[in-house]
């Protein structure tokens, strides 16, 4: 065995490596519960699981057109046209004249919308405040560094994928 081997081996068994092995091995199951967990809330409130994407987008961003909706969620502009009528239908949107350009129809979250979501996600968000209770203000920084520095990799990943790099 090479000395980079040897090396590589011992890197491999340090406590460390053994404590990064964990994290990785507990995301899958986590993300997951989470999917599941929309996918519920999206069944429950007669819209598809992209719709709450959509309106998490719309609440965090302001309204946007179907183009700008499209490229922000990384779907179709069929598929954000019907994701649309979906949540116009469940009451989560409301279409409105674009006061820059009267040509162009703004998608807004309503009120009501944003409120039923919430009150779906009440109890996940009351018991993650209970989880992050446990945690110094260091390992919340900590935390927040790896969940912004993840979301930065799996950004990058959806890009690299969708130009068909593999």
């Amino acid at each position: 065995m090479t000395t980079a081997n040897k090396e590589e081996a011992q890197l491999a068994t340090t406590p460390r490596r053994a404590a990064e092995k964990q994290v990785l091995a507990a995301l899958p199951g986590w993300v997951r519960t989470i999917s599941q967990l929309n996918r519920l809330v999206a069944d429950q409130m007669g819209v598809g699981s992209n719709d709450l994407d959509c309106l998490d987008v719309l609440r965090r961003g302001g309204p946007a057109t179907a183009a700008e909706l499209a490229r922000r969620i990384g779907l179709t502009p069929g598929s954000v046209s019907r994701m649309i009528d979906r949540l116009d239908a469940a009451g989560c949107i409301q279409r409105l004249d674009d006061p820059q350009d009267r040509r162009r129809v703004l998608i807004e979250p309503t009120e009501d919308g944003l409120a039923r979501i919430a009150a779906y996600y009440d109890g996940l968000t009351m018991r993650t405040h209970d989880d992050l209770a446990v945690f110094s203000t260091g390992e919340l920084d900590a935390l927040l560094r790896f969940v912004e520095r993840s979301h930065a990799s799996a950004r990058d990943e959806l890009t690299r994928l969708r130009h068909g790099t593999t």
